[in-house]
């Protein structure tokens, strides 16, 4: 397979940011109310190449998707409504957004499948997520991918919802 997932170079960025604003736009018309309020931005993709927290998913060495894998750190989380499956060390993906050109070919569920892999070699056996009640793409794919819904968190000024897997 010609797909691969890779660390952000800061060399990315402007590729980065147009994917996110695809996005956003896409969030936009679909009646989302997700990231229509200058988050994300890109100082945000900026501050997460500089941590080593970007990835890039790659088709034939194009970035097609985009996603932040931060490793036991989203205050947020600390305070659920519900509750998480574990309380072991975890993974938190942030900021996932796949390419126009890309969308709706499963090019996201390839992306948390890769991010999955890379959790399960670093031996972090959960996975965190949340999202707006409106994204109902990520929704659908948080499902069909075996992820639990675990609560509310409060992220960013709204309520989100929370999901967990544990990876075996």
């Amino acid at each position: 397979m010609k797909i691969h997932l890779r660390k952000a170079l800061f060399a990315d960025t402007e590729r980065i940011w147009d994917i996110l604003q695809q996005a956003i736009k896409r969030r936009k018309n679909e009646g989302s109310s997700q990231w229509q309020d200058g988050y994300p931005n890109p100082e945000t993709v900026q501050t997460d190449i500089a941590n080593c927290l970007g990835y890039v998913l790659t088709y034939d060495e194009k970035i097609i998707a985009y996603a932040a894998l931060i490793f036991n750190d989203e205050p947020a989380y600390e305070k659920i409504e519900g509750k998480w499956l574990t309380n072991n060390e975890f993974y938190v993906v942030h900021r996932v957004a796949v390419a126009d050109e890309a969308a709706g070919k499963g090019v996201a569920t390839i992306l948390f499948r890769r991010i999955e892999e890379v959790a399960l070699k670093s031996k972090i056996f959960s996975i965190r997520v949340d999202t707006n009640y409106d994204n109902a793409a990520m929704l659908k794919i948080l499902n069909n991918l075996g992820y639990t819904y675990c609560g509310e968190v409060f992220f960013r000024g709204s309520t989100r919802k929370a999901f967990e897997k544990v990876l075996a």
